[in-house]
């Protein structure tokens, strides 16, 4: 059978030549609606082709494409409308029956019918998806449009809305590269994500996190297969890796604990011997569950640490990794990344302190309308965003803990003081306070401690039903406590490790 190139979602597959074309168009109707370099392009959708359609058109006008969490509710969609100043917004149907009273005046809609497979996947009933009336189809929107004739300026990221320490997100607006950067950049996803002319990428994670999405749009420039999934499912990763040969993928760790999870008589009758490199990050890995996929995947598994702000830090590959079992792999070319102490002073080799790094081949960023925020996380010219670790004497890096207090959730970062906030404009509500505690299958889950008002009383299904009005599904904790109070500091400061650490006192991690 003829191996399929191009672009695949589902059952909708676009060659190459056709995608071209189709972003041509877009980039050319995207400059009649007034969008030129510098500007927003809202993307509110699931994985779908049309994702990096919008996409590469809004960065062929050099303007920034700004996914948004689909999980998000109105009020959260609005607020980074607004930041971001987005002009249009590309959206599948049925979010927008959700969000639309979230657009401000002005704002262009581009409605995607959402398509079948991502209603069956996410039960989406016919009438949620069905396209407003008096509304055009992107499809035939696109087709209408003549195609941009002018040439692309070089490519910058999508802007990338992290979850904020103080409850604001914010986005992470990247400096276009200059040539010298964009080769270093190059060299620095072959070397790290393993790209090469004609690699066939499966995507299983959401467009709207960084890292699938810079993985998503470089991988689509290499000139073989990007095969999108609706959503994650073990066994239909591994039939499509089967299916059309498969030699490339981005994944994070919840993903192998199911996949591990499944009988191993299914695990083995699909054939996986086409992955060359498989790239995980985006939250820790716990040994055992590493060691079980490197045995399986012969050595396949790759990972990087990093962040949306830094991009690739450190690397290791398989064989790396079991002859330091735990390590995130030592500084890419062109990196460095400093251990220092609370003075600023670098500490000696195997003693933990605050990571600070920069990687050369990024070109430079800001947060979006909060220039303070990016001046707050450097010192002398390296960034950190809050991870401790150390170096062992070979300079391979381990992390053990994390100084700002976000929680890693399937691979998704979530900010305890944006969901306190939510607990705190609840009726009744006196103190809280959010923390991650283990969970087998993501790794951390959310929990929240609440003391009610004098007076008060508060139950802990009535709270999550509350947030779920406020916050995305996956940022509600799913264990919470009422207590008579809290302990804290003679400052006043919560003691959110004395809260924390019985729950990871048997698990020999430290958070």
């Amino acid at each position: 059978m003829r191996e399929l190139r191009g672009l695949l979602s589902g059952a909708n597959h676009l060659t190459w030549e056709t995608l071209a074309t189709r972003v041509a168009r877009a980039a050319g109707g995207l400059a009649r609606l007034g969008i030129g370099e510098g500007d927003t392009v809202a993307i509110l959708m699931r994985n779908d082709a049309p994702f990096l359609e919008a996409s590469l058109a809004a960065l062929r006008r050099g303007a920034y494409a700004v996914p948004i969490n689909w999980h998000f509710k109105e009020e959260e969609v609005a607020y980074i409308l607004q930041d971001s100043g987005a002009r249009v917004l590309v959206v599948h149907s049925d979010l927008w029956r959700r969000v639309r009273d979230a657009a401000a005046p002005g704002l262009s809609a581009l409605i995607v019918p959402t398509p079948p497979a991502l209603c069956a996947a996410y039960g989406i009933a016919d009438d949620a998806a069905r396209l407003p009336t008096g509304q055009v189809p992107w499809d035939d929107w696109v087709e209408a449009q003549a195609p941009s004739e002018v040439p692309a300026p070089p490519p910058c990221e999508s802007m990338i809305y992290t979850s904020g320490t103080t409850g604001v997100p914010k986005g992470v607006r990247r400096f276009r590269p200059t040539p010298v950067e964009l080769a270093a950049l190059r060299a620095l996803r072959a070397r790290v994500y393993g790209f090469r002319p004609g690699m066939r990428a499966l995507i299983p994670g959401p467009l709207y996190h960084s890292a699938p999405n810079a993985y998503a749009l470089n991988a689509a420039r290499m000139g073989g297969l990007v095969a999108l999934m609706p959503r994650f499912d073990a066994e239909a990763f591994l039939a499509l890796v089967e299916r059309h040969r498969i030699s490339h993928a981005f994944m994070v760790p919840t993903m192998f604990v199911r996949l591990l999870n499944l009988p191993e008589r299914v695990r083995r009758h699909y054939d996986v011997s086409s992955l060359e490199c498989v790239v995980h990050a985006a939250a820790p890995c716990p040994p055992e569950v590493k060691g079980a996929m490197i045995e399986w995947w012969s050595g396949a598994l790759v990972e990087f640490y990093g962040a949306t702000e830094t991009g690739p830090v450190t690397f290791c590959d398989s064989a790396e990794w079991l002859a330091h079992r735990g390590t995130v792999g030592r500084t890419v070319v062109g990196a460095v990344a400093k251990v220092l102490d609370e003075e600023g002073c670098q500490v000696p080799q195997g003693r933990e302190g605050e990571l600070y790094v920069r990687v050369g081949a990024y070109p430079d960023f800001t947060y979006q309308n909060q220039p303070e925020e990016r001046r707050l996380i450097e010192r002398d010219g390296l960034i950190t965003v809050g991870d401790v670790g150390y170096f062992d004497r070979d300079g391979y890096l381990y992390l053990c803990d994390r100084k700002r207090d976000m929680i890693i959730s399937g691979g998704a970062n979530v900010y305890p003081a944006e969901i306190e906030a939510a607990i705190h404009a609840l009726p009744g509500v006196g103190d809280c306070a959010v923390f991650g505690i283990p969970d087998a299958e993501f790794g951390e889950s959310i929990m929240a401690v609440i003391v009610p008002a004098e007076g008060a009383v508060l139950r802990p299904e009535q709270v999550i039903a509350a947030l779920a009005t406020r916050l995305a599904d996956y940022k509600l904790p799913r264990r919470v406590e009422i207590r008579e109070a809290l302990p804290r500091e003679d400052s006043g400061k919560i003691k959110k490790r004395a809260l924390r650490d019985p729950y990871w006192e048997r698990t020999g991690r430290r958070i």
